[in-house]
């Protein structure tokens, strides 16, 4: 009981407090919010028992591995909302540059049309866990749910109103934080209740096999790039910042939130599915249960409404307007339609981070590329642009399925 209600009481205060404080309505957090929400997503759910079974007791130090990887990423990107940003600002269209920074496009809205069918995957996973739909039933129910949710959000977006549902799920972005604090004091009281309780904390795993499984964790910190496409609301010296809080914020989420899981390694490695957390903070308190999946439920739909509209509107942008939006609607959803008939949950997670691993391999680039053009930025800076595009490139073509 004093778990519960230390949560809820949690939760109710930080929700409060970022929905109505003065903070709330700056620039500086309308600004973070965008690129916070889509890396909060369910990944900090899922990613505790997956590491658990894959990385055992050394879970925490392989999320702060993939936090580094997704930091160092997006140092690329900051670069790259001044330098690349000011290059094609005057440069006619079939300059090489201009061609290249239209095809990372491509390649963005295709992977943002992947990443729908992973959060509604995830969306889906959640919603039956507590329904115990029978195993021979899983799948079809998972797809056919999951197929409905997309064509309504693409009948949404002919008639205009995709955009009104985004507004609404940004804001729940505070809710949902809300809720995640309270799931980390409901972790912590747990800590102090169970002081001095021996936990069976899993061996450490380490290993070279376990590494294309990290990388095709990338998707679960992913998001910020969605800063260097905010130019029409703030300005550059405004985006950098809040992309780099927005990624300090998730990251402090992340570490948190494994840390505090330590104890729970061991059944965390043991939970069945991608919504196995569920289990596991039921252990914790049995109400702690519904923060999880009320949790879940928003940050998945809400991303997928997030993702959905980039989707359509990079397909838009990129054609030169020659695709209509409602067409370019339609084959983001045919994609996230085929994605999720051709995968399983534990597949669509490598899936998605793949596509947008190749992303950020072509950002870095665009970034050896245009410094190399200008003059701005050193050797050094180059050279690390280049190796950190190749570790993007391996996980394009190495991750691996966090499952089998």
């Amino acid at each position: 009981m004093l778990i519960t209600l230390a949560a809820i009481i949690a939760a109710v205060l930080v929700a409060t407090g970022l929905s109505f404080g003065r903070f709330a309505r700056s620039e500086t957090w309308a600004a973070t919010v965008t690129p916070l929400a889509s890396i909060i997503g369910s990944g900090f759910l899922i990613s505790g028992p997956l590491l658990a079974r894959e990385f055992g007791g050394a879970a925490f130090w392989a999320m702060a591995a993939l936090l580094l990887l997704a930091y160092a990423v997006g140092g690329v990107i900051r670069w790259n909302i001044v330098h690349v940003e000011n290059y094609l600002a005057d440069k006619p269209f079939h300059d090489p540059v201009v061609w290249s920074a239209r095809v990372t496009q491509v390649v963005l809205a295709g992977a943002y049309a992947v990443s729908v069918a992973y959060y509604l995957k995830l969306l889906a996973e959640f919603a039956m866990k507590p329904l115990a739909v029978s195993e021979a039933w899983h799948g079809l129910v998972s797809n056919v749910s999951v197929t409905a949710i997309i064509l309504v959000l693409m009948l949404l977006a002919f008639g205009g109103g995709l955009r009104r549902v985004e507004h609404v799920a940004h804001g729940t972005v505070s809710i949902k934080i809300g809720i995640i604090a309270g799931l980390l004091v409901g972790l912590a009281c747990w800590w102090v209740t169970n002081f001095g309780t021996t936990a069976a904390i899993p061996a450490a795993k380490l290993s070279w096999e376990s590494v294309p499984m990290l990388l095709g964790l990338l998707i679960t910190v992913q998001g910020f790039e969605t800063s260097r496409y905010l130019g029409h609301a703030y300005s550059q010296a405004t985006r950098v910042r809040t992309m780099r809080h927005a990624q300090w914020i998730a990251a402090a989420i992340y570490l948190a939130f494994l840390g505090l899981l330590t104890p729970l390694l061991g059944a965390a490695a043991k939970a069945e599915g991608v919504a196995g957390i569920l289990d596991i903070m039921r252990m914790v308190a049995a109400p702690l249960g519904v923060f999880v999946l009320i949790g879940a439920l928003s940050s998945q739909l809400s991303a997928a409404v997030a993702d959905s509209v980039g989707s359509g509107g990079l397909m838009n942008e990129v054609s030169r307007r020659r695709l209509s939006v409602p067409a370019a609607y339609a084959l983001a959803s045919a994609l996230a339609i085929a994605v999720v008939w051709l995968t399983d949950p534990f597949q669509v997670v490598a899936v998605a981070s793949r596509a947008f691993a190749l992303f950020y391999a072509m950002q870095c680039g665009l970034a050896v590329l245009v410094s190399w053009r200008t003059g701005e930025g050193s050797w050094a800076k180059r050279t690390g642009f280049a190796a950190l595009g190749l570790v993007c490139v391996a996980a394009a073509l190495a991750g691996a399925p966090a499952e089998g």
